[in-house]
């Protein structure tokens, strides 16, 4: 499938007419019904009904519609972003990122850094820890945020905040009803991994968590994803240990609750390139300094 089959599509599926659509296009008629049966056979469904009078498109037609008319506009806004870059009337400035740091501190980062440098177009790649090793170098992104560390001299991992994690119960579970619970107690219950692949990752921080107290979770699923282990504790599955900052999801389906334990932390780490002076990326450390501070977790709690 090539670009030139969305637009075909797109102009055919809002003219709903053969002919004004290729005078939209500026091509004959035959050319474009041979690009949408190419596009067709490509997709391996019809998504116009050529024997409607007018013509319709298809129900999958209609979705397929949908979605180009997104894709097209994202290609507008990339084509308009390189023109402003390659003019120099834009930067730009590319952040990765593991899903669960984007409950915390990262979202009110990236707002800020937005507003006080509008000159800058900021994008976005949602990257595993170990991706962002390759992005960094291959200049991809210009800054990542994991929660493991990256052992590369090329590559400064900076701890900005060591985040606490709570437990999650299903709704009237016996530990639910306590103020904190501990490692122990969790271990004894039917405990939910997360995420099953690709490892390393958060899972084997959870791992060792439990093993520095001779615990070993009984483990009865792995899950890929932190909302999918989410779901599975409020269907009565098992438990899970998450970051606190999960807790702003609010869902009235599961309790957390927070440890006892001292120390019970998973870490938010910025990575970024050792020889990058860009002063884009100072900024960006600049506020990551001002703001971590302020969220850094007190944990009070006493060991068990």
């Amino acid at each position: 499938m090539e670009l030139r089959h969305l637009k075909y599509f797109s102009a055919l599926a809002s003219e709903l007419n053969f002919s004004r659509a290729a005078e939209r296009l500026h091509i004959a008629q035959p050319p474009l019904s041979r690009q949408i049966r190419q596009l067709e056979e490509i997709i391996g469904v019809e998504l116009v009904d050529r024997a409607s009078r007018p013509i319709a498109l298809t129900k999958a037609g209609k979705f397929f519609y949908e979605q180009t008319v997104q894709v097209l506009s994202r290609i507008d806004e990339i084509q308009a972003a390189t023109q402003r870059i390659g003019s120099g009337q834009q930067h730009w400035f590319s952040i990765g990122f593991v899903p669960s740091t984007l409950y915390g501190l990262l979202p009110e980062l990236i707002k800020r850094f937005r507003q006080d440098n509008p000159s800058i177009e900021v994008g976005f790649s949602e990257l595993i820890t170990m991706e962002q090793t390759e992005a960094l170098k291959s200049g991809r992104i210009d800054v990542g945020f994991g929660r493991l560390h990256i052992d590369d001299p090329d590559i400064v991992c900076q701890t900005i905040i060591e985040e606490p994690l709570v437990a999650v119960f299903p709704i009237g579970h016996p530990l639910s009803k306590k103020a904190k619970v501990t490692l122990t107690q969790l271990a004894a219950e039917n405990f939910i991994l997360y995420p099953a692949k690709p490892r390393p990752s958060y899972a084997d921080q959870v791992l060792k968590i439990f093993a520095e107290k001779g615990l070993r979770p009984a483990i009865v699923k792995e899950a890929n994803e932190m909302q999918t282990a989410i779901g599975l504790v409020a269907a009565g599955v098992g438990v899970a240990l998450v970051p606190a900052s999960v807790q702003g999801l609010h869902r009235a389906d599961v309790v957390y609750r927070p440890l006892s334990n001292k120390g019970v932390f998973s870490p938010v780490i910025m990575n970024f390139r050792a020889n990058d002076n860009s002063p884009a990326l100072q900024n960006f450390r600049s506020l990551v300094a001002g703001i971590a501070p302020t969220l850094t977790p007190e944990n009070p709690a006493t060991d068990d």
